[in-house]
């Protein structure tokens, strides 16, 4: 492992929903997986484009990679979990997107989840007994789905970062790819 590429080619994946999803709470970890190295990888239960918002405005598209019935966890060395309101909760119906989160941690692979992607740590199954943080509203959620919720600026436990919103993101983006890094060390 280098200190230019401390993710060296490792491929990262970015589950997102057909739309919803916040716009900077995309990028943002995109590009500091790509800057590190890494090769951010676009996952989504339907093939196309996907629609990002800036709150509640649209913003940009960007083109799905893979479909989560087709990626495979194995091949990823970690998960992104944008937020955005619409974003996560259209995932946590999603019975595939579903699984795919929780095999990150069945694997102890490192995943990263901001704002309102809390949601699908919940309907994972994978909140209970981690300290976690995400937007405030989702406080009661994930206490009542076994999480101990602190409003922090960035939280880790193990292996998951979380973070509240999108100014957060500096912390969030430093603490993912130092964790994403030195899973790949490992």
């Amino acid at each position: 492992m280098t200190d230019d590429s401390p993710l060296e080619g490792r491929r990262i994946a970015f589950l997102v929903a057909a739309e919803g999803i916040e716009q900077v709470e995309l990028t943002e970890p995109w590009d500091a997986v790509a800057s590190a190295g890494g090769q951010p990888v676009l996952v989504s239960p339907k093939s196309g484009r996907v629609q990002a918002v800036n709150h509640l405005d649209k913003a940009d598209t960007f083109e799905v990679d893979q479909t989560v019935s087709d990626a495979d966890p194995e091949t990823f060395a970690g998960l992104v979990l944008p937020g955005g309101v619409a974003n996560p909760d259209a995932l946590r119906t999603d019975e595939d997107a579903v699984e795919f989160v929780r095999s990150f941690f069945d694997a102890d692979k490192p995943v990263a989840a901001i704002c309102h992607a809390g949601w699908m740590l919940a309907e994972a199954g994978v909140a209970r007994g981690r300290r976690l943080t995400s937007w405030p509203s989702l406080r009661t959620d994930l206490r009542n789905a076994g999480a101990e919720w602190v409003d922090e600026e960035v939280v880790v436990d193990g292996n998951l970062v979380t973070s509240r919103k999108p100014d957060d993101l500096p912390a969030f983006t430093a603490e993912l790819v130092d964790q994403f890094a030195a899973a790949a060390g490992s």
